[in-house]
């Protein structure tokens, strides 16, 4: 079954494990959503969604010290009888011993956390929502140029390392070389790492693997970016035709997601890494509200409704 293993959770986000003879690196987590088992507690188990992860808050916590010791344990073994993954409590709040042992019955983790319950609940999504996104695997070059994620495909050997080990030289930093993992985070955002064997790794024909944290620097590297714009490396072909204004944007689809896409022929003495600097510059100036092409147009227009005026005057 795909998921995180509760162990993962517990590493990543620092927990301390309150029952530690169960086991956790099977426990699996399959949703990025969250719940806080209010109505649970309430004894309200319809349209329960035993796949969450169960948060434990201040208000939870103090509804169960209110309850006779009878009714707690009927609710905690109708409550953990549901095998939801884990447990959580946040603020470092500490169960009962009743609790655990429940819970340690029905092979449950419970794990506890010094964070405040809405900042956890919050860290904890984000995580789980990236950890669990749909990912694939694609050909190319990912860097960040000037905070624009921007990945560079083509085929093989068209000059996408190159580009990339001339763009690290100037200043920016590489993601991943060769094969970009791509995981789909939510409708707008696409996030970008390199795979754990090849990560920080370039591979350069007729030279060979280097190793570009270690020759540049950690400054020079970066563990995962989201991907912003895509530029496609062909070879110039005298009748094709390449778009010079560009005031029409073209896409490429990952995962369902739309990411703007330029097709670049690549020709003997264009230098590719201003290109490419260009190119995300360009593009954070549209997201900022500024269209270079649109600019050119409207200019145009003016000049020729202008001269259309002179015409008619004279």
């Amino acid at each position: 079954m795909n998921g995180v293993s509760v162990k993962k959770i517990v590493e990543k986000m620092n927990l301390k494990i309150l029952n530690p003879e169960v086991d956790i690196k099977n426990r699996k987590v399959t949703t990025a959503e969250v719940n806080r088992p209010a109505l649970q507690l309430a004894g309200y188990f319809d349209y329960f969604e035993k796949s969450r992860v169960e948060i434990v808050g201040m208000v939870e916590h103090t509804y169960m010290q209110k309850l006779d010791r009878e009714e707690k344990l009927d609710l905690y073994r109708k409550f953990f009888s549901h095998s939801v993954p884990c447990v959580i409590f946040s603020r470092n709040l500490e169960p009962d011993g009743d609790l655990l042992k429940i819970a340690t019955e029905y092979d449950t983790p419970v794990l506890s956390t010094d964070y405040g319950t809405s900042a956890f609940m919050a860290e904890l999504i984000y995580y789980l929502g990236e950890a669990l996104a749909p990912c694939i695997s694609i050909h190319g070059v990912l860097v960040d140029v000037y905070g624009e994620g921007l990945l560079i495909m083509g085929e093989s050997g068209i000059g996408k390392s190159e580009a990339a080990l001339e763009l690290i030289r100037r200043g920016h930093r590489l993601v991943s070389d060769d094969v970009v993992e791509i995981r789909k985070i939510n409708k707008h955002t696409l996030v970008g790492t390199a795979p754990d064997i090849t990560r920080y790794f370039i591979e350069l024909r007729g030279v060979g693997i280097i190793d570009v944290k270690t020759l540049f620097g950690v400054e020079c590297v970066k563990e995962k970016q989201n991907i912003d714009l895509v530029i496609k490396l062909e070879d110039w072909k005298k009748e094709n035709e390449y778009d010079r204004l560009g005031l029409e944007e073209e896409y490429t689809e990952f995962l369902g997601n739309k990411v703007v896409c330029h097709s670049l022929p690549i020709r003997p003495g264009r230098n590719l890494a201003v290109i490419c600097e260009s190119a995300a510059v360009n593009h954070r100036q549209k997201k900022m509200g500024y269209n270079a092409a649109k600019e050119l147009y409207r200019r145009v227009q003016e000049n020729l409704q202008k001269s259309d005026e002179e015409e008619e005057e004279d």
